[in-house]
């Protein structure tokens, strides 16, 4: 019955969509999250299928991407961090009251992005008969790596709070631009903890869907997310931004080239000469 009706409502509707007939895209894109709703219920259900529910969901995913793109004419990235997620300078309102913006922050992002849907992802995967036998070092690894991401994400909102007086999220953003501590070494260490966080979580779960979806969401971050935040940064402090930007890597931790360049200087002078 399914297939029967994939005839008009998904195949014959993309073909107009294709022909430039944008308004059967609303056929196109509900049918196939239906499909999808379905095809994950089935397989919860039954435990059969998994593979087909997960492929299926995949593809719905594309298919709302690809329905937004076709009816805005363009990928409205600007969605992103519109609302309660644009970009505002924090208010001069107190370290305390900072802190406390900082610490509901995080608990809010562990409560839900480490432990809420980690573990459902993770259900779904033992459900749908799609898991895999890791080994007890590799769930400890995952533990360790999580401790290690996790101070360095207090760190850097430690940092935050008191070198640049705002937080992480963007609806607070500093307001003195944050090249110390963690900082000194790459430009995003909150990203980079975070994302860490959620492959650790996956690891210790033994969960290769989390682990997945935890770089699903480095992917989103640095193409979507990363570009508007420094467009926004650079806006705000100039040449200053530009000069760091420049100094210090985006995701992999290294000395800046100011420091890399003094200590060969410094190491050169104290040769011998020739």
């Amino acid at each position: 019955m399914i297939a029967v009706a994939d005839i008009p409502l998904f195949v014959l509707a993309s073909a107009l969509v294709a022909c430039g007939i944008r308004w059967a895209v609303w056929i196109v894109v509900p049918w196939t999250a239906l499909v999808a709703a379905g095809m994950a219920v089935y397989a919860t259900a039954t435990t059969l299928s998994g593979w087909g529910a997960l492929l299926m969901a995949l593809a719905a995913m594309g298919s709302i991407a690809a329905g937004i793109v076709i009816v805005c004419g363009r990928a409205p990235v600007e969605w992103i961090v519109s609302g309660p997620f644009a970009f505002r300078t924090a208010d001069d309102e107190g370290r305390t009251r900072l802190a406390v913006r900082i610490f509901r922050q995080m608990l809010l992002f562990w409560v839900l992005f480490l432990g809420v849907l980690p573990l459902g992802i993770s259900a779904l995967e033992s459900r749908w008969m799609l898991a895999v036998d890791v080994p007890v070092a590799v769930r400890i690894g995952g533990g360790v790596l999580f401790v290690a991401t996790g101070a360095l994400g207090i760190w850097s909102a430690v940092s935050m709070l008191v070198k640049g007086e705002g937080t992480p999220l963007p609806a607070h953003m500093a307001r003195h631009l944050v090249i110390s501590g963690p900082y000194r070494y790459v430009r995003n260490p909150m990203a980079v903890a975070g994302i860490a966080q959620g492959v650790a979580v996956g690891l210790a779960l033994g969960s290769w869907m989390v682990v997945a979806y935890a770089l699903c969401g480095s992917l989103i971050w640095n193409t979507l997310v990363r570009p508007q935040e420094e467009a926004d940064l650079s806006a705000r402090f100039g040449a200053e931004f530009d000069e760091y930007r420049n100094d210090v890597s985006c995701w992999i931790p290294r000395l800046p080239k100011g420091h890399r360049a003094a200590v060969t200087t410094s190491g050169s002078s104290a040769s011998p000469a020739p």
